[in-house]
């Protein structure tokens, strides 16, 4: 199936189940290797079918650049840009730039700290595509330790107080450091950037004269601007050494900061009404989308089903908001949740085709 959208405002509509978030998610998947609905990548590929792929065209500056994923459960995912092959698929980073608000970012306010950190570090990654080498280099020495301690732990279970071998736990506790100090700092610049845009983004949707504000919690210090971010990581993994043995995992590190939202001085998690929460999810991504406008890239702006989740008010200014974007996406089911400022291009899905009408 091909599908050609118009700059502007794009309009998809068509009963729910039909595949309009299909599109989107493949799009995002292209920007950021992740879906936003689901954990593994089997569900991404027609039942029966052993991949799935996934084409691209960017123009930017009237330039034409073509990129290709092939999804494979269980493999690593293939990719070419410019139909040249990729030695690693997060080599395709940064080729699209987009930014997508579903019903599912609700869980950015309501949801655990992980929906939170990923909510930076994509957009980290949208910035600056290296870090998606940081976050990979991070996690898997994560991953390796917490082997290291699990297997202290159940050693420890097994044959008594002697425990397993932790010889090796000074040289991970190293690479944790190095490579989550990376990561902190950047996240740290990220939240002053997006600081202002958020409480401003959050006071345009909601009309409200609430103060919505961002701040960095870090599970390894209480002054999240030490002068050495390195030392203080290794610092606290030493101080939790004794705990992080007795339960078999790494208790503090970027894996377990958190990104703090507050309207006023409550907490938004808890405290925020259903009205104001999916106010300060948007507030988040309309945040970021202007974060990477400012970088000089006018970002694709995708909103899927979301309209049918706003009362008029905030529909209104949402679009408002919006309406000036080079190019936007809205999946619907019905028309009438759209208001008029983005009805431009409209193109009709069900049946397994997308016809412009």
């Amino acid at each position: 199936m091909v599908v050609e959208l118009d700059p502007g405002a794009c309009v998809l509509v068509g009963p729910n189940g039909v595949g309009k978030t299909n599109l989107v998610e493949a799009l995002a998947y292209i920007a950021t290797l992740e879906s936003h609905r689901v954990a593994t990548d089997a569900p991404l590929v027609r039942f029966g079918a052993t991949r799935a792929v996934v084409r691209c065209a960017v123009v930017h500056d009237e330039r034409e650049l073509l990129v290709e994923l092939a999804i494979e459960p269980g493999k690593a995912n293939k990719a070419r840009l410019g139909r040249s092959p990729v030695t690693r698929a997060r080599d395709i980073l940064g080729a699209l730039k987009l930014v997508l608000f579903a019903p599912e970012d609700l869980a950015l306010v309501r949801g655990d700290p992980s929906e939170r950190r990923r909510y930076l570090d994509e957009l980290l990654v949208a910035r600056q595509p290296r870090f998606a080498g940081v976050r990979s280099d991070y996690d898997r020495v994560l991953k390796q330790r917490n082997a290291l301690l699990r297997s202290a732990y159940l050693a420890r279970k097994t044959g008594g107080s002697r425990g397993g071998d932790l010889s090796t736990l000074d040289v991970w506790d190293t690479h944790l450091a190095r490579h989550g100090a990376q990561l902190v700092k950047a996240r740290l610049d990220l939240v002053a950037g997006l600081a202002s845009h958020v409480a401003k983004a959050y006071a345009a949707v909601s009309a409200s004269r609430s103060d919505a504000r961002i701040a960095y919690s870090a599970s390894w210090s209480d002054d999240t601007r030490p002068d050495d971010i390195e030392q203080t990581i290794l610092q606290a993994l030493d101080e939790v050494r004794k705990q992080e043995i007795e339960r078999g995992v790494t208790l503090v590190g970027p894996h377990r900061d958190e990104l703090v939202l507050t309207l006023g001085e409550l907490p938004a998690k808890g405290y925020a009404s259903h009205g104001e929460s999916w106010s300060f999810a948007l507030a988040l991504r309309l945040a970021a989308y202007d974060l990477l406008r400012d970088d000089g890239v006018e970002p694709v702006l995708a909103l899927d089903d979301v309209f049918a989740e706003l009362d008029t008010g905030r529909r209104d200014r949402l679009a408002e908001l919006v309406g000036s974007a080079s190019q936007v996406i809205v999946t619907c089911a019905v028309d009438d949740d759209v208001p008029r400022i983005l009805r431009g291009a409209r193109y009709e899905v069900g049946g397994g085709e997308v016809l412009r009408v």
